[in-house]
C-alpha cells in the first residue's frame, strides 16, 4: 500500500464508480502470481532478476535494462513525493508546493526510521492501515449512509468492460500501482535475506512460505484497494459537493485532486478532523515504508546490472532529488490541482514498465537449464504468460490515451 494506490483507486471509484473494480481483482491475481514466480527465482537460482539479465543476457541489454528499471522506480517515488506532499498539507497546512520541497529531505528521515528496524516500520504502517480498512469495512457493511449497492458491485466485478472515455488509462494505472515492476527485482533478492539449505525440501518449503507469504499479503492488499474503492465511488462519484462538519461545503468537479479529498471517505465515521489526521498520517507512513522499499529495489538493480555500489542515503538523496523536480516544475506552473494527475501518470509509467521485468522473468523460471526441476508448472507458465500478454496489450492499447494525458499534465488542458 503506497500513494499510487491510493491515487488510482480513489480516481477510479470518484470517476466511474465500480466500473474498474474487476481491474482491482485481476491486477491482484496477477501480482500474486508474479511475486511467487520472482520469488522462485531467487530461491531457486541465488540470483535476483537483474543478476540473471546481467549473465544470462547479451552485454549489450545491461543499460537499457537498467535505465528501464531506475526510471520505474523514479516513477515509484514521484508516488511517494506527491503522497508525503499532500500528507504534510493536510497535517500542518503547509502549501503544497512547499511539501513538495520539503519531501527533498526525507532522507533525512529514513535514515533515522532505518535505527527502528525494518519490521519496526512495517509493523507501523500495518496498524495504520488496518485501522483504516476497519474503518472503511464499518462503513461499507454497517453505516447505512455509505453502504453499497452490493449486486451492482457484484456485476462490476465479473463483467469487465472499459467502455467509458479514461477508463483504459485509470485501468493501466492501477495495474502499474499493484503489481509495479522494480518489485519483481526486489522480491527474489530478498527471498534470498533467510538462510536456505539447497536440497530439494528446503527448496520445496522456501517456495511453499513464499507462496503463502505473497497470496495473503496481496489478498488483504486487494480488500484494502477495493475498499477505497468502493468508499470513493459511494462518497464522490456523480456528486457535485460534500457537507462536512461545521456546514463547510467541500465541491467536487472533474478536476478535482481525489488524493487530497480521500479523508471524506472516513468522515462519515470518524468526523472529518480525525479522518483528516488518520488519513494525512496513514500516507505519510505508507510513503515512507515504500520510500525504503525503492531504495532498497534501487540498490539491486544497480549492483544487479551495473555492478555498482553506493550508500544508501546517497542512493535515497539521488532517487528523490529526480523525483522532486518534476512535481515541484509541474505543481508550481499549474498549482494544486495537478497532484492525482500526476499520481496517476507515475503508475502507468510503472504500468508500462512492466514487460520489461514479466518477459525475462518468465523466459527464466520457464528454462529447464536454468531452473532445473523447479521451472514454472503448468499453472505458473499459463497465468504467468496470461499476465504478462494482458498488461502488454492493455499498455500498447492505451498508449496514446498515456501519451496524451503527459501532456496534459505538463502543460494542462
Amino acid at each position: 500500500m503506497d500513494p499510487g494506490n491510493w491515487g488510482t483507486d480513489l480516481q477510479a471509484g470518484a470517476q466511474f464508480k465500480y466500473g474498474l473494480l474487476w481491474v482491482v481483482g485481476i491486477a491482484s491475481l496477477m501480482a500474486i502470481f508474479m511475486q511467487v514466480i520472482s520469488a522462485r527465482l531467487g530461491v531457486v537460482t541465488g540470483r535476483d532478476l537483474a543478476q540473471c539479465c546481467r549473465d544470462w543476457y547479451p552485454g549489450w541489454t545491461r543499460w537499457p535494462n537498467w535505465i528501464l528499471s531506475e526510471l520505474a522506480i523514479g516513477a515509484c517515488d514521484l508516488a511517494e513525493v506527491l503522497g508525503s506532499a499532500v500528507a504534510l498539507n493536510l497535517l500542518f497546512h503547509i502549501p503544497l508546493f512547499w511539501a513538495v520541497v520539503i519531501t527533498a529531505l526525507d532522507v533525512l528521515l529514513l535514515l533515522a526510521l532505518q535505527g527502528f528496524g525494518m519490521r519496526t516500520i512495517e509493523a507501523v504502517v500495518l496498524v495504520l492501515i488496518a485501522t483504516i480498512s476497519v474503518c472503511y469495512f464499518v462503513e461499507i457493511f454497517i453505516l447505512p449512509e455509505t453502504k453499497p449497492a452490493f449486486l451492482e458491485m457484484g456485476r462490476a466485478m465479473f463483467l469487465p468492460h472499459l467502455g467509458h472515455v479514461g477508463m483504459v488509462y485509470i485501468a493501466i494505472g492501477i495495474i502499474g500501482a499493484t503489481v509495479m515492476p522494480h518489485n519483481l527485482y526486489l522480491h527474489s533478492a530478498l527471498v534470498q535475506s533467510r538462510q536456505l539449505q539447497k536440497d530439494d525440501q528446503s527448496i520445496r518449503r522456501a517456495i511453499q512460505f513464499n507462496t503463502l507469504d505473497s497470496t495473503v499479503a496481496l489478498t488483504v492488499a486487494f480488500f484494502v484497494n477495493a475498499a477505497i474503492l468502493v468508499l470513493a465511488a459511494s462518497v464522490f462519484f456523480g456528486k457535485d459537493s460534500v457537507t462536512v462538519a461545521g456546514g463547510r461545503v467541500v465541491a467536487f468537479t472533474s478536476t478535482s485532486d481525489w488524493i487530497r479529498v480521500a479523508y471524506l471517505t472516513l468522515a462519515p465515521l470518524l468526523g472529518t478532523t480525525v479522518a483528516s489526521t488518520l488519513f494525512a498520517v496513514a500516507l505519510l507512513a505508507s510513503g515512507q515504508s515504500s520510500t525504503i522499499t525503492g531504495t532498497l529495489a534501487g540498490q539491486v538493480v544497480m549492483e544487479g546490472f551495473m555492478h555498482w555500489r553506493i550508500k544508501p542515503w546517497v542512493r535515497r538523496l539521488i532517487t528523490r532529488t529526480l523525483a522532486v523536480l518534476p512535481a515541484v516544475l509541474i505543481i508550481g506552473l499549474r498549482g494544486d490541482a495537478s497532484v492525482t494527475e500526476l499520481l496517476t501518470l507515475s503508475q502507468v509509467i510503472l504500468a508500462l514498465q512492466l514487460p520489461f521485468a514479466m518477459f525475462p522473468l518468465l523466459q527464466f523460471t520457464g528454462s529447464s537449464k536454468r531452473m532445473g526441476r523447479w521451472k514454472n508448472g503448468p499453472l505458473l507458465l499459463i497465468a504467468g504468460w496470461a499476465s504478462a500478454i494482458l498488461i502488454t496489450a492493455m499498455d500498447i492499447y492505451g498508449l496514446p490515451d498515456s501519451i496524451k494525458a503527459a501532456w496534459q499534465v505538463i502543460v494542462g488542458g
